[in-house]
């Protein structure tokens, strides 16, 4: 911009802040100004509230995302890069060509070798494309025709924080907006009933004492805290203090919402905090929530052939299998981005036994998710994304057997997959060495695929921006290129 206008610009919005409305107002006003929804039903067209003005700013292929976030990082040689001439090279130690000094972890830098471990599960070829996946994921086979596998991922960062943070943000440094965060600021919500951003978490059985996990991976940085993501627990009631305390009826909670948003209203006009609008506006959802949040997590009334889809533990709240149907319910009824975060992944040692665990918790309800959307015509509008923070080596991280061997964190190739709208169905793109360790074609980091999937939403990712101490930043920074060859 001109200097010149950029002076006459920052002049006329500090007047502007300094008038009757303010900022604050109007914060408030985009968020709660759009009160007519029109919704009749869960297919009927929504009204957008809230977002920028200028977004979409191409027609969009989604409306919406679920991301299955696998914390700890699954292994991609024993699920989804299959590499059958490993086997021949058992127990050999990994050749430096193909190391080729990469930095290690503190838990494998002092081993004196680097044994190859094949893994000991088998892989088959299914569907239509013929894409091959390992043996413990029968479900995930079914549905392979509608999965585009991308198994030329890598990252920047070595370990879980920084790793799971970059995903997350975009940024390995912690602080910066979650990508539901810039999807709820950037598109607003389609459902005043409900968060536009909600996260759940589940514990695998894979590894119980897995890494943990930190509110800000969903939080709103920078950004208005309104866009912070909300997270549902996993006993007693989903969102803290839903139930009204004893001897509270809705009425009364009503008239002290409406005398306590009367206060900070008298303290908006005088402080122009739009954190303040932010807070009015919070109130107003949570009381809201009282009375949609029940009646999304009642999951009685679903058909016993829905429930069963899922597998025996849709019953168990907090389960990875309820948290999947809680997905398709949440997107069903216009959230914008919902995000599981299942834990147990991380297999430094005892790796075939922990993670036959972790397909079991996942892979009926991932498949189910597929087909419970398809059937229900919202796959065509919901991009669903299944993956990790990194992959694991293809040596072993301490004694290998026939039987047992564990793998250290390796960012330099690992696989993810997606499905649902703005991607190609059956398709396997990008390609590991003979040992799954480097890529040989088409490498696709972090902010690519965050870039592709904001393309996939209708948003160029360049110009989503926010401008914070003086910098314009986003959720990929200065980087990101499209994967168009993904892309429908």
């Amino acid at each position: 911009m001109d200097p010149l206008l950029q002076l006459q610009d920052s002049i006329n919005r500090r007047t502007f802040l300094k008038g009757g409305a303010g900022l604050g107002l109007t914060a408030l006003f985009t968020l709660m100004g759009g009160e007519a929804f029109g919704l009749d039903g869960f297919g009927a067209q929504r009204k957008r509230i809230g977002g920028m003005n200028d977004l979409p700013h191409f027609t969009p292929k989604a409306k919406r995302v679920i991301y299955l976030f696998q914390s700890g990082a699954p292994s991609q040689m024993d699920l989804f890069d299959p590499k059958p001439g490993l086997e021949k090279f058992r127990g050999e130690n990994l050749p430096d060509s193909i190391r080729n000094g990469q930095r290690l972890t503190g838990m494998t830098s002092g081993q004196k070798t680097f044994p190859v471990a094949p893994t000991i599960f088998k892989f088959q070829p299914h569907g239509q494309s013929g894409t091959e996946i390992t043996e413990l994921m029968p479900h995930i086979a079914g549905v392979i025709d509608e999965l585009c596998f991308i198994r030329s991922m890598n990252t920047e960062a070595i370990n879980h924080d920084p790793a799971v943070t970059f995903f997350q943000t975009g940024s390995q440094l912690a602080g910066r907006p979650s990508i539901g965060s810039w999807m709820s600021y950037g598109l607003g919500t389609e459902n005043k009933d409900l968060p536009a951003f909600v996260v759940m978490t589940s514990v695998g059985t894979g590894r119980k004492d897995d890494q943990p996990l930190y509110d800000r991976l969903w939080g709103s940085g920078f950004l208005p805290t309104q866009h912070q993501g909300v997270k549902f627990r996993n006993a007693g009631d989903p969102v803290l203090y839903l139930s009204d305390p004893e001897g509270m009826d809705r009425a009364t909670r009503r008239e002290m919402l409406d005398d306590l948003s009367g206060l900070n209203k008298i303290k908006l006009m005088t402080a122009k905090d739009p954190e303040i609008a932010t807070r009015i506006s919070q109130y107003e959802l949570a009381f809201r929530m009282q009375a949609s949040v029940p009646e999304l997590t009642d999951i009685s009334k679903e058909p016993s052939s829905v429930k069963e889809m899922y597998g025996p533990k849709v019953n168990v709240p907090g389960s990875f299998a309820y948290n999947c149907l809680l997905a398709r319910r949440l997107s069903e009824r216009g959230v914008r981005f919902v995000q599981l975060f299942h834990m147990g992944w991380d297999h430094h040692d005892g790796l075939p036994r922990a993670i036959r665990g972790q397909c079991e918790d996942t892979d009926q309800p991932s498949a189910a998710l597929i087909k419970d959307l398809k059937q229900r015509g919202l796959l065509d509008e919901t991009l669903v994304v299944w993956g990790g923070e990194f992959g694991r080596t293809v040596y072993s991280q301490g004694e290998l057997s026939m039987q047992s061997y564990g793998r250290d964190h390796h960012p330099r190739c690992f696989t993810i997959w997606m499905a649902g709208a703005g991607v190609k169905k059956g398709m396997t793109y990008g390609k590991t060495d003979d040992y799954s360790y480097n890529i040989i074609e088409n490498p696709v980091s972090v902010h690519d695929l965050h870039a592709t999937i904001l393309h996939i939403l209708g948003i160029d990712h360049k110009r989503l921006t926010f401008r914070y101490q003086g910098r314009d930043f986003r959720l990929t920074d200065v980087f990101g290129d499209l994967v168009e060859a993904v892309m429908a």
